[in-house]
């Protein structure tokens, strides 16, 4: 997820003792051991106990649905410009593992070198239904069409079953609250969650009007974690909103969020916090 701004106008843990689990998210895979959105991310975030591989999905020239976080190729490949501005095909040719041995040289891999971006098609078809998906869509207003597209691909790989809504197999994420209500009305029983960003000085706040809001479309939210403390998550849940902020990396705030009461968090190193999940 990015920093995208948006002010949203419409012992033992709290979340243990209620006997609730805290979820573990890996954010784009295990993305601090591996190149972002790629198969060996998600593999090693599998591997390491998370319990959802975390998805941002863009769209092709040609409308595929691929996994990237940037709207642009720069970041991660060594190609230039929109993702939007290049067919599947053109961005099949990228690298997209070299840029994190070049980052990162004491993680660097040989075996990244040359990664090709994933399709989403091609995730699911990898995974199947062993892996628990939450997806982002990122930048709905500059992709017509991407939540239909995302949703019949969802439905191709059997994960909008009853019993795979059940057990929330996929999960929803946007910062766009007219992306999620579209996504509801096509089909409520799909979990969502309203992505917030808080960017203001001082703490971030949440009014009972704006849970109310949200609650019609989506059952929780995901904020920015350093906006956020105790009072705020402990509003959030009394409201009986979940709440999975993002991106918590260090061993000391992934404990203080579980403390507070959260319902699960992202981070980079899902091995840090499946440890202290199980008391190591």
């Amino acid at each position: 997820m990015t920093a995208i701004c948006t002010t949203l106008t419409i012992g033992l843990s709290p979340a243990h003792a209620e006997g609730k689990k805290v979820i573990n998210i890996a954010h784009r895979g295990a993305s601090g051991h591996a190149p972002e959105h790629t198969m060996p991310s998600y593999e090693l975030g599998k591997k390491m106990g998370a319990d959802y591989t975390e998805i941002d999905i863009q769209m092709t020239k040609d409308g595929k649905l691929i996994n990237m976080h940037d709207e642009t190729l720069d970041r991660t490949t060594e190609g230039t410009g929109a993702v939007k501005d290049h067919t599947l095909a053109e961005i099949k040719k990228l690298d997209a593992g070299s840029w994190f041995n070049k980052e990162y040289p004491k993680l660097a891999n040989p075996k990244f070198v040359g990664l090709k971006v994933p399709t989403l098609d091609e995730v699911l078809t990898h995974f199947g239904n062993k892996t628990k998906y939450y997806i982002e869509t990122k930048s709905p207003e500059v992709y017509p069409g991407m939540e239909e597209k995302l949703l019949k691909t969802l439905k191709a790989h059997g994960l909008l079953t009853p019993e795979a809504l059940k057990k929330k197999q996929v999960i929803i994420q946007s910062f766009s609250a007219a992306s999620l209500k579209k996504i509801h009305k096509i089909n409520p029983q799909i979990p969502l969650i309203q992505l917030l960003w808080y960017e203001e000085k001082g703490l971030g706040k949440i009014t009972e009007k704006e849970m109310d809001e949200i609650d019609n479309y989506a059952y929780g939210v995901g904020p920015n974690i350093e906006k956020i403390n105790r009072d705020y998550v402990q509003k959030v849940r009394k409201h009986g909103l979940d709440i999975h902020p993002y991106t918590i990396n260090d061993k000391k705030q992934m404990k203080q969020a579980i403390e507070w009461g959260v319902t699960g968090m992202f981070t980079n190193y899902a091995d840090r916090l499946t440890k202290i999940l199980h008391g190591k």
